[in-house]
């Protein structure tokens, strides 16, 4: 193997490096069973070159060119194109040879080969399972690099925490470093006022504490050869966790109960929206089942309803479904795209233009988070040129960005939301109909609603989304559920003060009538109500010291709130402070 930057390294002469690459080449002419190889092959390219001189690659042309020397160089497509194409000269005495990443059965062949040598360095045995795991789960959730690369680095980072796990090293290590630090800052500080007694003292406390450090080195490497560590699919998985992301109950295969109470759970945060929970649900589950185009997102819907119907929180709710987090969100705000030019701030700007080295705002967030939820808020208010970059994404699950790179949206869902065709369903829940007509008009409604998102977007852009989820207005039982719901985020918020909060049928009635006169605005004037009327006056009681803890009852007295502590009858109750 040569190493251009050696040869380099140290030149400081005209000549010198020319004469080192000559003997070089001196020594492979004399010796033909000799076959040199160049990592990063474009390095040849202007390396040792000065004013007046040639450069590393012009100097092994005519060598090349008679077949005197035997060279295999090794570089990638983007750098052969950006420094060896545009030399034909150079091209020309080189073949090129494309390498293809290995299978994952070539792959699973490769890791057996080198996994003895990864058992010696790290002091475990690796099971079967662990290396098959290695190399699927690598394909699966790792998709910016390539196989064998990325499964051989799985496979070497869950030996290293396997081994430092069952060691308890890195702990007992990082204490005896703490203290061998303080002990030289102590002595130091010593030296500093002339206080050699003292400091005499802490060097023998960090001559004590580097040699427990050297004990504890030799005592972990003795228990590390005395008995090996086996790595087996949980270590394995974990470690695919901690690179993308992705929590572990979505690594491991035994998901299947999670995805079957699907609804069950994200009812859990979203009121109401029978129809919609059921038709996600039944997408990721085909997802998840391998039953979906593996070259497409996992699923992209338009959801259609007023607002404060649970549109976005439904999105919210499946991206801390599926990933664990409300953070595997990704959400723009389509108001911000609305002029042509803003469009090109999702993908990057193209070469030329100011920001253009940055990336993309959607690019970039999906790079980094592959396994992610991305939100176009209010679709309808984007520019048209918008839906032409979706369709590509849509069809083929990959974007390019103005870089050039290539992002894979493969493992996202794409959730749109609208509210297109949202008068048709406030007027049919402000005229309300019989339960035996309730379905015909559902029906009905839908079809109206969709036929403005068909007069709104072109047809190839529609033909692509996998389903389009019209969302009710909601009933009057269903803003009790959900004020229930945002007194019990209060609830959460009090448990460090040991305070729980219990607030009456009458009050959750009166908060709905303040609050939700006009249904039009759904369920988004309860938060502020929460606040208005609860949050506001409960945290001017707390900071004046009247609340020390316990179960705090809510209720209506004379159209007022007022409040009593477990134990005081009902004419002890107090007014909640605000004058509310």
């Amino acid at each position: 193997a040569l190493d251009i930057s050696l040869i380099v390294a140290g030149t400081k002469y005209r000549g010198q490096f020319e004469e080192r690459l000559k003997a070089i080449m001196k020594e492979l002419t004399e010796n033909p069973n000799i076959i040199v190889f160049i990592d990063e092959l474009h390095t040849l390219v202007g390396a040792g070159s000065a004013e007046g001189s040639l450069d590393a690659a012009n100097i092994l042309k005519p060598a090349l060119s008679r077949g005197e020397i035997r060279c295999i160089g090794a570089t990638t497509p983007a750098e052969y194109r950006k420094y060896i194409e545009k030399d034909r000269s150079l091209e020309r005495r080189f073949q090129a040879v494309k390498v293809d990443p290995p299978s994952e059965k070539e792959t699973i062949e490769v890791l057996m080969g080198v996994k003895d040598r990864y058992e010696s360095f790290h002091h475990v045995e690796y099971t079967g399972e662990a290396i098959e795991a290695a190399v699927y789960q690598s394909s699966r959730y790792i998709t910016d690099r390539f196989l064998p690369d990325k499964a051989i680095d799985l496979v070497d980072e869950a030996g290293a925490r396997a081994k430092l796990r069952e060691a308890g090293y890195s702990e007992e290590f990082g204490e005896i470093n703490r203290s061998i630090r303080v002990a030289v800052e102590q002595m130091e500080t010593a030296v500093s006022e002339k206080n050699f007694e003292k400091a005499q003292f802490y060097r023998e406390q960090e001559v004590q504490a580097r040699e427990n450090l050297q004990f504890v080195r030799e005592r972990f490497d003795v228990k590390s050869n005395s008995r090996r560590v086996v790595v087996g699919k949980a270590e394995i998985d974990e470690v695919v966790s901690k690179w993308t992301g992705v929590p572990l109950t979505s690594i491991n295969q035994d998901e299947g109960d999670k995805l079957l109470r699907m609804e069950q759970e994200l009812h859990r945060r979203v009121i109401s929206q029978e129809a919609a929970i059921s038709a996600i649900s039944r997408a990721i589950r085909r997802s998840r089942a391998g039953l979906k185009n593996p070259n497409r997102p996992v699923g992209s819907f338009v959801f259609l309803g007023p607002t404060g119907v649970g549109k976005t929180e439904l999105a919210r709710a499946l991206a801390n479904f599926l990933f664990g987090s409300d953070h595997a969100l990704i959400r723009f705000d389509m108001s911000e795209y609305m002029e042509k030019h803003s469009v090109s701030k999702l993908i990057g700007s193209p070469p030329g233009y100011v920001g253009h080295e940055e990336g993309g705002q959607l690019t970039e967030k999906v790079k980094r988070n592959p396994y992610s939820v991305v939100l176009l808020d209010e679709i309808e208010k984007a520019h048209p040129d918008l839906f032409n970059i979706l369709l590509q994404v849509f069809e083929d699950g990959h974007l390019t960005d103005g870089l050039g790179n290539r992002v894979n949206f493969k493992n996202t869902i794409i959730i749109m939301t609208s509210n297109i065709g949202a008068r048709f369903i406030q007027k049919k829940a402000s005229l309300g109909f019989q339960s035996t007509d309730a379905t015909v008009v559902s029906r009905s409604v839908n079809d109206m609603v969709l036929g403005e998102v068909r007069k709104t977007f072109n047809p190839e852009f529609i033909n692509r989304i996998d389903e389009m989820i019209v969302f009710e207005a909601l009933s009057d039982d269903d803003l009790r559920t959900i004020t229930r719901l945002l007194v019990n985020q209060v609830n959460d918020n009090l448990v460090d003060r040991k305070i729980h909060l219990d607030i009456s049928t009458d009050v959750v009635d009166w908060i709905i009538e303040q609050t939700c006169k006009d249904r039009s605005y759904g369920a988004r004037p309860l938060r502020r109500a929460i606040q208005r009327y609860i949050e506001d006056p409960l945290s001017e009681e707390l900071i004046r010291g009247r609340l020390k803890g316990g179960e705090i009852e809510v209720y209506l007295e004379a159209g007022v709130l007022a409040y009593r502590t477990a134990g005081e009858t009902e004419t002890e109750g107090r007014p909640l402070a605000g004058g509310v």
